[in-house]
């Protein structure tokens, strides 16, 4: 495993360090983009501002254009380069981030868009504190995962994928908030299920960024943990770190 690392570190081909690099930092400049999505479409849903609701959704060809981008960059690498062992876990690990971030990405486009169908629109204040709580975590989450990916941190991918239990929690409460003030006033209904909607996508949001930080660990440790429980990701974590800290 160590060797592996190493391969993945330091390479014999001058060229094929500066192009895994490259896309390396093509992967973490499309996952600043996601975030600043994600800030800007919570935002605009808990303002009520229609035109920054509008400029999120529009603004979602841009993390699609960089997906296509950096999957065309790993697609020739493979043909070119051929990598083997951790080489090639990088390459797979990179298609598979930017494909979660491009649907992260969409999830923002939906949060934007329901802000503007609720601009205007009464708004809980209770409710929609704890969609921006709720957001506040996803998107850190989001930043967690990328900066695992960019550390090959094993540790920290852990631990964003053990934060998901909590935004899950939170995601009922508003959840269930939310049935509480359709029942109370059916006029409600509407503008709520938008609401839903939101708080779903925001849930989903968590949900990729858990994925990115199992890529992680797939990365480091060479095993697919996707599917497994967290006691079974924490053997999975703890095993890709001894060999790196001799334990």
């Amino acid at each position: 495993m160590e060797h592996e690392k190493t391969q993945i570190e330091r390479h014999t081909s001058k060229q094929f360090d500066v192009e895994l690099e490259d896309v390396r930092e093509q992967v973490l400049t499309m996952g600043g983009l996601v975030e600043q999505q994600i800030a800007n479409g919570v935002k605009a849903l808990i303002d009520g501002d229609s035109a920054l609701g509008e400029d999120v959704a529009r603004s979602d060809y841009k993390i699609n254009t960089m997906e296509v981008a950096i999957d065309e960059a790993c697609t020739k690498i493979l043909a070119r380069r051929q990598p083997q062992a951790g080489d090639l876990r990088l390459v797979l690990a990179i298609a598979k981030t930017i494909t979660d971030l491009e649907r992260i990405g969409d999830e923002a486009e939906k949060i934007g868009r329901m802000a503007v169908h609720l601009a205007g629109k009464d708004r809980p204040p209770s409710a929609f504190r704890q969609i921006s709580q709720l957001g506040g975590h996803v998107r850190q989450m989001v930043r967690d995962s990328l900066d695992a990916f960019a550390r090959m941190d094993t540790e920290a991918a852990l631990a964003v994928a053990q934060h998901d239990a909590e935004v899950d929690r939170e995601y009922e409460g508003v959840m269930r908030q939310c049935i509480t003030f359709m029942m109370e006033d059916p006029r409600t209904i509407k503008h709520m299920l938008d609401v839903m909607w939101s708080v779903k996508a925001l849930e989903r949001i968590g949900d990729h960024a858990t994925n990115i930080s199992e890529y992680v660990v797939y990365l480091v440790g060479g095993r697919d943990v996707r599917h497994l429980s967290i006691e079974e990701l924490e053997k999975e974590a703890a095993r890709a770190i001894s060999p790196r800290t001799g334990q």
